[in-house]
């Protein structure tokens, strides 16, 4: 009889405990799920021209709730894309709305961004919110190289590419020769020589100290997973020097522009007389008096005058 007792006693204390934990749930649960938006698609990436869903739920306490879509670029502006029970006009015929979902029908890049489900409900009194993120791929453009073409044994050159079209942004390789050039010039046989780094987001090729091995045909590529990686074009070959040759043709140049400016000077100076030409005595020829000219016999007088 004892023994019933004790256990009686010991199972209303397990269902005393367990009871306070199961309370301790549902509280925790209702406060959780109390005026809560979520989504289950935080981030949606699709081609460029593909659909794309965003998704929205809400807690039912919320009841019938004013539910607005607001877009945010990567600079800060922002726009509605649903507003007022209607899309904007900017997305007219372009995006639908449900009550779970915005839907694209041909995304295009400028979509790219990050997209808030907005939910009001109670009269105003309870908001809540929810972030997607929708990514547009787009693949790169054919990138621009920026390569010299002479540079001098020791100084420090960069090469730079770049293209501005891809989404995501493109990460760049750099070719020399044809071939690849690796991101660690000592990790190659072939370039245990140089003293170069590669940035690939930047698209940089930096050679501390560029030395006569460097010279080649150089070009750059970019790519960002989304379609083919695209080749700069044409390739531009980048050679070596030990003297400034380029500086040497520079200056020779000038020298002849100067020489022709010289030219040119003195050749105008001369048409107009004002260098070259001798200053000759000007002749002045004067009629002599008329008691000075005997009749029937006319004889010319002249006088000079320097």
């Amino acid at each position: 009889m004892a023994v019933n007792r004790g256990w009686q006693i010991y199972c209303r204390q397990q269902a005393s405990k367990w009871a306070l934990v199961l309370a301790l749930l549902a509280k925790h649960v209702l406060v959780t799920e109390s005026f809560s938006v979520t989504t289950d698609t935080p981030q949606v990436s699709v081609k460029e021209g593909a659909a794309a869903d965003l998704h929205c739920q809400y807690s039912a306490d919320f009841g019938l709730p004013r539910v607005e879509w607001k877009y945010f670029r990567a600079d800060g502006s922002n726009w509605y894309v649903y507003y007022d029970g209607k899309i904007t006009d900017s997305y007219k015929g372009r995006v639908d709305f449900s009550a779970l979902a915005l839907h694209f029908k041909k995304t295009v890049p400028a979509d790219d961004g990050n997209y808030f489900c907005q939910v009001t409900g109670d009269g105003g009194s309870h908001a809540g919110e929810a972030k997607v993120t929708l990514v547009v791929q787009v693949p790169p453009d054919t990138p621009h190289a920026s390569i010299p073409t002479s540079v001098t044994t020791g100084s420090e050159v960069t090469l730079r590419c770049m293209e501005s079209v891809g989404q995501p942004p493109s990460t760049y390789k750099w070719l020399r020769n044809n071939l690849f050039m690796p991101e660690d010039p000592k990790s190659n046989q072939a370039y245990l020589n140089s003293s170069y780094t590669i940035d690939p987001k930047a698209g940089t090729l930096n050679f501390k100290s560029v030395s006569k091995s460097d010279s080649g045909e150089y070009a750059c590529q970019a790519g960002n997973g989304v379609g083919t990686p695209k080749t700069s074009s044409p390739v531009v070959h980048m050679e070596v020097y030990d003297t400034n040759v380029g500086g040497i043709v520079a200056g020779v140049i000038v020298a002849l522009l100067i020489l022709a400016f010289i030219g040119i000077g003195l050749w105008f100076a001369y048409r107009k007389g004002y260098i070259g030409r001798n200053n000759k005595p000007k002749v002045i020829y004067s009629q002599p008096p008329p008691d000075e000219m005997d009749d029937g016999d006319f004889k010319q007088k002249s006088s000079f005058v320097v």
